[in-house]
């Protein structure tokens, strides 16, 4: 059977998008599996979470734990060299402008966010969760800007479009590094709660076999895959328990408690 893999969930630069495949690459060597997977540089998402023939993946916490689980398997999760990051855990940097943005959360009452995806852990279940103690009857903000992506996000924050964004604080800490001037203009006002960072995965259709094989290559990288790993910033990887993704449920839960289970309700 001919498999698919994809890692495109931080490939904010062309750089990083060659040491992602190139990670990937050695991963399927370092596995046994090389011969046996075709590479997606821009798959649709969320489509290819779903696909039976999905070897290697990496998605975000919140569509696993809304609609992913006994669809695909966790492999492992990357800890990252970055500010936010503790272990394969991970928080938002929650932004506004430097200049004339808001110094507090509560300041950002009736103003507009900029949100990248509605099932976006990062973009917005953190800051549903960091907002939903100030709600008043049910709402916080005054407009919600859907944006794409985090980088359009910042841009809209940047420029005035909108007043704040929670940004996943890996692609933030890349942008920094990489794009400065995208992140130039913009203050970190807080982070968020932190829960597990974003999954490798793999269909529940690969034989177990396989899926042993991809985990203990991602928990005993070779010197290759090790040299693949620093280039992005991954330290190592860990095994997460399904039930370590409940993290994220929490979240949700927490702010449908305090009376705010949207970031804008009509």
């Amino acid at each position: 059977m001919s498999w698919t893999v994809s890692l495109p969930m931080y490939n904010v630069t062309p750089r990083l998008q060659r040491e992602y495949e190139a990670l990937l690459a050695t991963l399927l060597v370092d596995a046994g599996v090389r011969d046996e997977a075709q590479l997606l540089r821009e798959p649709e998402l969320p489509a290819l979470w779903r696909r039976p023939d999905l070897l290697v993946g990496h998605t975000c916490g919140y569509p696993y734990v809304s609609f992913l689980r006994g669809v695909a398997t966790l492999l492992a999760t990357p800890c990252f060299d970055f500010p936010g990051c503790d272990g394969s855990n991970y928080a938002s940097v929650i932004v506004t402008r430097a200049v004339d943005g808001v110094n507090t959360l509560a300041e950002a009452r009736g103003l507009t966010a900029a949100v990248n995806d509605r099932h976006s852990n990062s973009g917005m279940n953190v800051l549903r969760h960091a907002v939903a103690p100030l709600v008043r009857n049910g709402r916080f903000f005054g407009k919600v800007k859907w944006t794409g992506s985090h980088v359009a996000s910042l841009g809209a924050v940047r420029e005035g479009d909108a007043d704040i964004a929670a940004i996943d604080c890996v692609t933030f800490g890349y942008l920094r590094d990489e794009l400065p001037e995208i992140t130039d203009g913009i203050k970190i006002l807080q982070y968020s709660a932190s829960s597990p960072g974003l999954p490798l995965i793999t269909a529940r259709s690969v034989l177990k076999e396989v899926q042993l094989q991809l985990r203990h290559a991602l928990l005993a990288p070779s010197p290759r895959l090790r040299e693949h790993m620093a280039a992005v910033r991954i330290k190592a990887f860990q095994h997460r328990p399904d039930a370590d993704y409940d993290r994220i449920v929490q979240l949700e839960s927490e702010a449908v408690a305090a009376g705010y289970p949207a970031l804008l309700t009509s």
